[in-house]
């Protein structure tokens, strides 16, 4: 008695099995599964095992039956297109991720800005796959019927389609965007790939161990066998297999199915290099059991059609569980297939052709329509694959319905190519070739298709054409011939607009350039907002900004030209992921336009030249590959040059804001770079365009104010052609900061001006020292003449002093004048007499500060040194102290003697020293004063001084920590041992 099975059980299978693989894309989605298996390449290129549809798990069966190894063009040949994924699949989804391009409808639509390429291309793809949706319904319904005995099937495959469009819309339109990534959805068709490779697998072993006993008797067989071994090799010398394979190859990329996994949801452009070999094994994986297969269910003549001994061969061996094994394994093939095809072929219904006929209002909700409006088309496609399989009534074995569907789409090929390698192709060109292919296609395999006709009688050329398994090839053949011919020649005699030469740079191959650099009307995201709001509503088109002001990291307050014109790329995307290419490229144009005026003056985008030269770094070899790297040596010495370097552009959008122009000004590069120069701040706006407007080509130490700084600029000025743009001559800018150098030359005038003073002192002094004398010899003489005047004898006495006292003046001037003038000279220094001359020469000044200087050193404690450099020493110490002191305070000068050394210490009580310039006292030029106030000198060359006597400096500040004031200043000197010993 026959095994077989009931309906209620299979349904319950089927609706358990479709359960499971919904529960895969839940647990996904999340979180129940760990990203890194979600992510990983691995799962990624199991996804694309959802090429092999019901019609791989079994027809490729029954295509080995009637091709023999021809039946491996169909791994063949989408093995090599994804091993020439480098210039064939890396390139297209370069173009999709970056114009979000979810279908082969949105590609030629965007490439050849027609909205009719869009359409006839969306139209004809669901017209082509028809016979593919009808393959896998009939699979179903044909494996259910063969496992129940009971030819009931119809119901079976409403029963089916129901239930398929119910999981497929819980799978792909519970989202409201077609750009989303379905990471649930990968993760769920990756699973089912791994089903259906162990379930033919199981079966190809089964076959090759249980029927066969191994390969031994395998062989065995098919030496007794000749017929079955020679059937597998006779097609390959006179049979269609090369056009299979071309058939095939095409079908990798124009699928839909296949489009909307490789392309649509790929969430790493990384895990195509995985898939570039990784699917070619698959495939081959799966093909190595369909030979096992045929010839097992020859060997036990299974009783089903050779496209169904999967399923037979457990039928003739009387075992449930194998028949299971093949049953689930054929329903996930069909069932996969069904859903990314249908969600493809929506999407691409959508925005094709409900949307550029019908536009929803803005006061809605346009996700939420989006949404439904996409659900009730994924129930018109399913239902439309069961009407055409109810119109073939399953008449039509399952290879020849899948050669129809596959050679309808062979016409998109071209199509695809002319993308990424012809740019000179135009609209006219291949909706042309469209249209001829596939009116070759309707009528020579769609039409013998439905009307089951055996041949078509062509009365012009007087050919009769019969279609059988021989003969197929030529229809698939001149459809595409008529399809190539017709799209080159019209093409070639006919000229391209302007959009489609733009478009078609942005898709060519080696495309690193991105047109244009114009103006816009809106200058700010939130006008973006208010002119979107019009065909979208005012929370669709804030939602819309956001996102796209995410996607570049971009503020909401962005002005920069270049910022807004990628935001207003980034939103076309955006829109053309959510409502197609076409209808998001008329809102763009509509609603934010460019000025009409800055037709005038378009250049390229160098700035996006830039980014992708950046993108295309690590693929770039060779030549190219050097002449990147030049630019970018050049760029780079450009950045690092300590000089600011600002390029502009004609009409002064910034190209360029090195390094050091980000720390002369404080502004950063990512700020400014693609702004007009005019929104700078101030002061560099004004100094920048008068600068411009000058005749003069450098502008030497311009003095410029900021925040209460002087700074001083050096400025120079040269025109430079635009890259791109021959007739348009940009600027460059370099600014050099000349501020210290200036600083420098300042103090340096004020150091000669003062050594000169110096100079002109000691020459005072030495004549003023000749009457002094005069006068001193006068008054003793006059005192000792009248002796016997008391008045007189005081009065001249009073002037020897005061004479005295001058002299005194006199020589610590000249002193001081001629210190550093002579070799340092090793002595006994009295550090009293010392400072009494210091605090002598500083009380002469009347304009500083009136302080009270007390000299408190011992008079028995003596040094080693030179007493006109210790004594300029003691100037310069007790010179800061009373500049940093208020009026009537003291600063006290003492000694403290140790063994070898002596302490000379300088207090005051004024403000203090700050511990941020503590370390920076010594250094030369370094000054705290008003400008002219001081050189900054003073303590470099105490510093100076004291390391020539061996000595050392130390600060204290503040004195007095309680009260948080005064410094105390703690000069240590070599100890004079002679007066050391004297003491003693």
């Amino acid at each position: 008695m026959p095994m077989s099975f009931s309906l209620g059980q299979l349904i319950l299978i089927s609706a358990a099995y479709l359960l499971m693989l919904f529960g895969v894309a839940w647990a996904s989605e999340h979180g129940l599964i760990p990203r890194k298996i979600i992510r990983h390449p691995l799962t990624y290129t199991l996804s694309l095992g959802v090429y092999a549809s019901a019609w791989a798990f079994y027809g490729t069966v029954g295509l080995a039956y009637q091709y023999g190894y021809g039946f491996l063009a169909s791994y063949l040949g989408v093995s090599g297109a994804f091993l020439l994924a480098p210039v064939l699949l890396y390139p297209i989804l370069r173009i999709t991720r970056t114009y979000q391009l979810s279908s082969l409808a949105d590609l030629f639509a965007f490439r050849f800005r027609s909205t009719w390429a869009g359409a006839l291309t969306t139209i004809f793809m669901f017209i082509g796959v028809l016979p593919l949706l009808a393959l896998q319904i009939q699979s179903v319904a044909d494996t259910i019927s063969i496992l129940t005995h009971e030819p009931m099937q119809a119901r079976v495959a409403i029963s089916f389609c129901v239930l398929i469009i119910l999981f497929t819309i819980l799978f792909g339109a519970r989202h409201i965007a077609t750009r989303e990534k379905h990471e649930g959805l990968v993760f769920a068709i990756a699973f089912e790939s791994v089903v259906k490779l162990v379930s033919i697998s199981a079966i190809g072993l089964y076959a090759l161990y249980a029927v066969f006993n191994g390969p031994h008797d395998l062989e065995q067989w098919l030496v007794q066998n000749q017929a079955a071994l020679t059937s597998l090799h006779t097609p390959l010398q006179e049979g269609p297999w090369r056009t299979l394979l071309l058939v095939f190859f095409a079908s990798a990329i124009v699928m839909p199915h296949m489009y909307h996994m490789t392309f649509t949801e790929n969430i790493n452009p990384r895990a195509m290099v995985s898939a570039s070999w990784g699917l070619p094994l698959f495939l081959l994986l799966m093909s190595l059991a369909v030979p096992l297969i045929l010839w097992a269910g020859l060997k036990l003549g299974a009783t089903t059609n050779p496209e169904y001994f999967t399923l037979g061969l457990g039928m003739a061996v009387n075992s449930p569980t194998l028949v299971l094994i093949a049953y689930v394994g054929g329903l996930s093939a069909s069932s996969g297939l069904i859903i990314v095809t249908t969600l493809a072929l929506s999407g691409m219904l959508l925005n094709h052709v409900v949307l550029p006929l019908y536009q929803p209002p803005a006061e809605g909700n346009i996700y939420r329509w989006l949404k439904w409006t996409r659900r009730a088309l994924i129930v018109l496609i399913i239902m439309a694959g069961y009407g055409f399989y109810a119109l073939l009534r399953a008449e039509q074995d399952l290879a020849n319905l899948g050669i129809v569907a596959f050679v309808a789409t062979l016409q998109f090929l071209p199509g695809v190519l002319s993308v990424l390698y012809w740019p000179t192709a135009n609209r006219r060109g291949f909706i042309a070739g469209l249209l001829a292919g596939i009116i070759v296609w309707a009528v020579s395999m769609l039409m013998p298709l439905l009307g089951n006709l055996q041949n078509i009688y062509l009365p012009v050329v007087e050919i009769v054409y019969v279609l059988n398994d021989s003969s197929w090839h030529l229809a698939a053949t001149g459809s595409l011939a008529a399809n190539v011919l017709v799209f080159t020649l019209v093409s070639l005699f006919s000229e391209a607009s302007e959009e489609e030469k733009s478009a078609a740079q942005a898709c060519a191959v080696d495309n690193v350039r991105r047109p244009q650099r114009r103006e816009l009307l809106a200058a700010s995201p939130q006008e973006f907002a208010t002119q979107l709001a019009k065909p979208l509503g005012a929370k669709t088109a804030q939602r819309e900004i956001e996102q796209a002001l995410r996607d570049l990291h971009l503020p909401f307050d962005e002005s920069r030209p270049y910022a807004l014109r990628r935001l207003r790329d980034r939103i076309e995307a955006n829109l053309s992921g959510l409502m197609g290419p076409s209808v998001s490229q008329d809102i763009v144009e509509t609603f934010l336009p460019f000025k009409s005026g800055s037709e005038a003056y378009v250049t390229e985008d160098i700035h996006f030249i830039e980014s992708r030269l950046e993108d295309y770094h690590s693929r770039l070899t060779g030549l190219a590959a050097e002449l990147d790297a030049l630019r970018r040596y050049h760029r780079q010495t450009l950045q690092e040059l300590p000089m600011g370097v600002c390029s502009l552009a004609k009409d002064q959008e910034i190209l360029m804001w090195n390094k050091a122009m980000e720390e002369l000004t404080g502004v950063p590069a990512q700020r400014v770079v693609g702004s007009r120069l005019g929104t700078l701040g101030e002061p560099w706006r004004s100094l920048l365009m008068d600068f411009i407007e000058l005749p003069d080509q450098h502008l030497h130490k311009h003095r410029l104010s900021e925040d209460g700084m002087i700074r001083w600029l050096s400025l120079h000025k040269a025109a430079i052609i635009e890259p791109l743009a021959p007739g348009n001559s940009g600027l460059v800018i370099l600014l050099e900061d000349m501020t210290d150098t200036q600083v420098l030359e300042d103090k340096l005038v004020h150091s000669e001006r003062l050594a000169s003073i110096g100079r002109l002192a000691a020459g005072v002094a030495h004549e003023i020292g000749n009457p002094i004398t005069g006068i001193a010899c006068l008054a003793q003489n006059l005192r000792e003449e009248r002796e016997e005047d008391s008045e007189l004898t005081e009065i001249s006495q009073q002037i020897i002093e005061q004479t005295k006292r001058v002299s005194r003046i006199v020589q610590s001037l000249m002193s001081f004048a001629h210190s550093g003038s002579h070799q340092h000279a090793d002595e006994p220094v009295c550090l009293a007499e010392v400072a009494q001359d210091a605090i002598g020469l500083l009380s002469l000044n009347r304009q500083s500060v009136e302080v009270h200087f007390y000299n408190l050193c011992d008079c028995d404690h003596w040094v080693v040194g030179d007493p006109q450099r210790l004594a300029q020493v003691l100037i310069n110490l007790l010179s800061n102290a009373r500049d940093a002191s208020s009026a009537n305070t003291a600063i006290r000068v003492k000694s403290e003697a140790f063994e070898h050394t002596v302490d000379l210490i300088v207090e005051d009580e004024g403000s203090g020293i700050p511990k941020a310039i503590m370390d920076r006292l010594f250094e030369p030029f370094f000054t705290t004063k008003d400008p002219g106030s001081g050189t900054g000198l003073g303590l470099a060359l105490v510093y100076s001084i004291v390391e020539e006597h061996y000595g050392q400096i130390t600060i204290d500040s503040p004195a007095d920590t309680e009260l948080q004031r005064g410094t105390r200043i703690r000069v240590t000197l070599p100890r004079h041992v002679e007066a050391t010993s004297i003491a003693t």
